[in-house]
């Protein structure tokens, strides 16, 4: 049995992920007891069910003792992995303010900030037990699109998802390892270049011309190329490597593209641009 986990903080997504799994013909319940979860996944396997998915959120019973219990869930061969969701405290704030939804903690006399970083609290020990995606920036239609490619790559084994981004917008939650972009020439200077992103053929040759960034895509592969191993021998299932420049739209998206190409071959990659969202380009790419 293939079982996800879906945790992670209020407002983050944790629904649209699991309406996606639902529709992904998983056999989804939401907002379990911690203390239920290895009773249930019995009960399910038990009874035919191949795929499950299972939401356990801050407001659960025995929240500490769901690391162990994954492990325990892994040891009896159940295919166990956890998606946890989280987004920056300006997001969260913004999005309950929006919906006017009221958060689960502030019943505990809590203000919604407070109740915010208490939840981030309590979820910290779930936070590291797979992985993480960071909703802060992502429409409700990418973040579906992440849950279906995540969990619909079969065939085991690490991926490594590439993510261009832009400093001014701060580093992405998700990242495992964080490079900057920021020292190589700027295509933003050209005004012929200005408008086109990283993906571009003229940008991609502006950048393919500079040493500097020949040397930095070659030492970022060699560092990758010796450290994945090591990662992969610790059993994690996902590495987020975040490249950043001032406004996301040239370098760090052309390195994000390099690079995943460079390993595309003998791993699961996927590659997302978070400056690539905006509808028009800001001063500093």
């Amino acid at each position: 049995m293939q079982l996800i986990l879906v945790s992670g903080l209020s407002g983050s997504g944790k629904s649209i992920a699991l309406n996606v799994l639902e529709d992904g013909d998983y056999y989804c319940v939401d907002n379990l007891p911690a203390t239920l979860l290895l009773d249930v996944a019995d009960f399910l396997e038990d009874a035919g069910h191949e795929r499950v998915a299972i939401s356990v959120d801050a407001r659960s019973a025995a929240l500490p003792a769901l690391p162990e219990n994954v492990s325990r869930l892994k040891q009896r061969g159940i295919d166990c992995r956890v998606l946890f969701l989280e987004a920056s405290p300006q997001t969260l704030l913004r999005r309950f303010s929006e919906t006017r939804r009221r958060h689960p903690l502030t019943v505990s006399g809590l203000s919604l900030s407070e109740a915010i970083e208490r939840e981030r609290a309590l979820l910290a020990g779930v936070a590291d037990l797979g992985h993480r995606i960071d909703t802060s920036e992502l429409l409700p239609r990418a973040l579906r699109s992440w849950v279906k490619e995540v969990v619909g790559l079969g065939g085991g084994g690490l991926m490594l998802l590439f993510e261009s981004f832009a400093f001014r917008d701060g580093i992405p939650l998700d990242a495992d390892w964080v490079i900057d972009a920021r020292m190589l020439p700027n295509p933003h200077y050209d005004p012929a270049l200005r408008p086109l992103t990283g993906r571009d053929a003229a940008v991609a040759g502006f950048l393919d011309a500079q040493p500097a960034v020949r040397r930095l895509v070659s030492d970022v592969q060699a560092f990758l190329a010796r450290w994945l191993p090591e990662i992969e021998r610790e059993q994690r299932n996902y590495v987020t490597v975040a490249i950043g420049c001032t406004g996301g739209r040239h370098r760090s998206v052309f390195l994000a593209e390099r690079l995943a190409g460079a390993f595309r071959a003998d791993r699961r990659v996927l590659v997302r641009h978070r400056g690539l969202t905006r509808t028009e380009p800001e001063d500093g790419s």
